[in-house]
């Protein structure tokens, strides 16, 4: 269950850095009001997480959900580069990801 915790605080990590963007340095209400909210549960969720996660791993999880999705919402949706190196270094960082899953001390 604590990596499930883990996968919600990332995508809620997504949800708060694309909330900050889209806030204009916190101009606009509701996306302002989206930051918060999707921050405070997504630290909640990765606390959840970290019941029964080494720290080291799950904060290292966490982060590389929230960059990659970051990433690919900023590509997507927000006209940012898809260069071939960023590609690759967002694919050598999904292995680390998975690697940490598969290698994560219980």
């Amino acid at each position: 269950m604590s990596w499930i915790y883990l996968i919600i605080a990332g995508c809620l990590e997504i949800g708060f850095t694309t909330c900050l963007n889209l806030s204009k340095n916190f101009t606009v209400l509701k996306w302002s009001l989206g930051f918060l909210i999707c921050a405070v549960l997504s630290f909640a969720f990765l606390n959840k997480a970290l019941t029964d996660l080494p720290m080291g791993t799950a904060y290292a999880v966490w982060t590389g959900i929230g960059a990659v999705g970051t990433v690919i919402i900023g590509i997507l949706y927000f006209n940012e580069p898809a260069t071939f190196w960023r590609i690759f270094f967002i694919f050598t960082l999904i292995a680390s990801i998975i690697g940490l899953k598969f290698f994560a001390a219980h």
